[in-house]
């Protein structure tokens, strides 16, 4: 056997073994062997993320009044905003790190 032979066999033997992991189990893409399930994890994230046009709720929306919501509007936009009542936090609680004596 020539070794031109013998590089011949080799390479087809190399192609015949690549090519066979490309072969199907008989479902999916027969040309691209794509499992049938192939691209489904993109579509359920799309699918997550689309709005439903009519959804349906538990509870009632909370009653509103666009009165306040005009006089709110006109606040921000005339830079008067109402501020909020200064919370604070109880009187318990300590200092963190060490303390001398002296």
């Amino acid at each position: 056997m020539s070794i031109k032979t013998m590089r011949t066999g080799l390479m087809l033997g190399a192609a015949a073994a690549l090519l066979s992991g490309c072969a199907t189990n008989g479902r999916g893409d027969p040309v691209l062997g794509w499992a049938d399930n192939f691209g489904e994890a993109n579509k359920q994230a799309v699918a997550a993320q689309v709005i439903d046009p009519h959804p349906v709720y538990d509870t009632a929306v909370a009653p509103s009044s666009g009165d306040h919501a005009t006089q709110a509007i006109i606040r921000y936009r005339t830079d008067k905003v109402k501020r909020p009542d200064r919370l604070t936090t109880s009187g318990v609680g300590g200092a963190s790190g060490a303390s001398t004596n002296q």
